[in-house]
């Protein structure tokens, strides 16, 4: 049976507590490194169940946490002693294919969502791992295959619903709310819990030019100086990143690529990436958008331990090539991964204060150290060895960070870093939308001492 909660007799929901059988299951979340045990699971079926929720933690002074897709790294869509916010269950989508936009509810992840708006010959830009929520996503940034072509998921967001920490049911766009609006196009999980995205999509697909070319290990200063040169000139509609991987036979340094135009551009645009070089194995040609999608899902599998450093680098320069080859050969993981990704193309020609999100210059590369491992006691070596990989690309770093990747252990001013110059702005109207920091289980900005006026 079901917890029962008298407060919460209209809840449509499941009430989940530590008494019930399923309250680990319920729990647990993607990053097997975090361990927490909440006090209620509120398994929420709309905006109806969300007021009720954040109302019960509110009388109580609980705190609250927010789960999409339970995909976050830091592990924020739980907590301990509080009230989990669960929005899984809430998968609803409707694709206008007319309009060629798409209403979603949060629960959703990418694999359902491209299913979805595939069946029409349509895509948004979204994600590099199939099991990623769509919300957490969306409320970060949103890198993904199409940025190049479509910009960012945030640049294709026409309009959200959320319920703020009052209760209140708000709509955020361009026309209504446009500060709530320009806020969670970035700015996390600070204002409120969003219980439907309405996106832009395009027509992509259903086969697009992608996949990714894989090189030795030993190779790996030519292919990234190549892969700088090659990231330099693609056209938008080509997206390509490169990273340190694990192989079926040891690591490899591999170049991944998906161009969204038409089968005959894309193989012309992608050619260099082929005749480059001696790879161990070349996968790069036609393949199904919902494929490109999940090209990485393997290498982020649910339910092994994961700790990860992140930063911006003013591009992809010898000393970032030199420093990135010395830490790999140190890995103590097999299972971990240093990723480069661009901010290019149409997501680049957003300016820096459009949007919450602010690192939109096309020098800047996204570094992810991502370390993966299974047995507990190997904890210790592999937060060791991404933090010291971290520090040694510190001279080449910009002062920014993707708000997605942070770790939950990054503090303050790694917050701010996250947010840049658009921090202020955030802080003030997290004064008007949230000025009691009920939404601080996240990136979290703290409400300006003095609201909007």
């Amino acid at each position: 049976m079901a917890t029962v909660i008298p407060e919460l007799e209209r809840f449509r929901g499941r009430l989940v507590s530590e008494a019930d059988a399923d309250y680990d299951e319920s729990r647990r979340v993607w990053n097997a490194m975090i361990d927490k045990r909440p006090a209620l699971i509120a398994h929420c079926t709309g905006a109806a169940d969300v007021i009720a929720a954040l109302a019960y933690a509110r009388e109580r002074e609980l705190p609250v946490a927010v789960r999409g897709g339970g995909h976050n790294i830091a592990g924020l869509s739980t907590c301990d002693h509080g009230v989990v916010v669960d929005l899984s269950a809430m998968k609803r989508i409707e694709v206008d294919s007319d309009a060629r936009t798409a209403r979603a509810e949060p629960g959703l992840r990418w694999v359902e969502f491209d299913a979805a708006t595939q069946a029409h010959g349509l895509a948004t830009t979204g994600g590099t791992v199939g099991d990623t929520g769509i919300a957490g996503l969306t409320l970060g940034g949103g890198f993904g295959w199409l940025a190049g072509k479509y910009g960012m998921t945030i640049d294709n967001l026409r309009s959200a619903e959320l319920v703020t920490a009052d209760g209140r049911v708000l709509t955020a766009s361009e026309d209504e709310n446009p500060d709530l609006f320009w806020a969670i196009r970035g700015g996390s999980g600070n204002f409120g819990v969003v219980t439907s995205f309405e996106y832009d999509l395009h027509p992509v697909g259903p086969v697009i030019t992608g996949g990714g070319v894989f090189h030795p290990i030993e190779r790996a200063p030519e292919v990234l100086r190549f892969y700088r040169d090659f990231a330099a000139t693609a056209p938008d509609e080509v997206t390509v990143y490169c990273g340190f991987l694990p192989g079926p036979h040891g690591p490899v340094i591999a170049v991944a690529a998906a161009h969204c135009g038409s089968l005959e551009d894309g193989e012309r645009a992608l050619a260099p990436l082929k005749s480059f070089g001696s790879p161990v194995h070349d996968a790069v040609g036609p393949i199904p958008y919902v494929g490109q999608q999940s090209l990485l899902d393997d290498l982020l599998p649910t339910g092994v331990h994961n700790y990860w450093k992140a930063d911006y680098v003013d591009g992809l320069s010898d000393g970032v090539i030199e420093a990135t080859v010395e830490a790999y050969a140190r890995v103590p993981s097999p299972r971990s991964i240093v990723l480069f990704i661009p901010v290019n193309g149409a997501a680049s020609r957003i300016p820096s204060d459009a949007t919450a999100f602010p690192h939109r210059d096309p020098s800047l590369v996204a570094v992810g150290i991502y370390s993966l491992w299974s047995d507990p006691a190997e904890a210790g070596a592999n937060v060791e060895w991404t933090r010291e990989t971290w520090e040694t690309l510190q001279p080449y770093a910009t002062g920014g960070v993707y708000v997605n990747d942070l770790s939950e252990d990054e503090g303050e001013d790694r917050v701010r870093t996250a947010f840049g110059s658009n921090y202020d702005r955030l802080a003030e109207i997290k004064a008007v939308y949230d000025p009691d920091n009920v939404f601080r289980l996240n990136a979290n900005v703290r409400p300006a001492s003095v609201p909007l006026s």
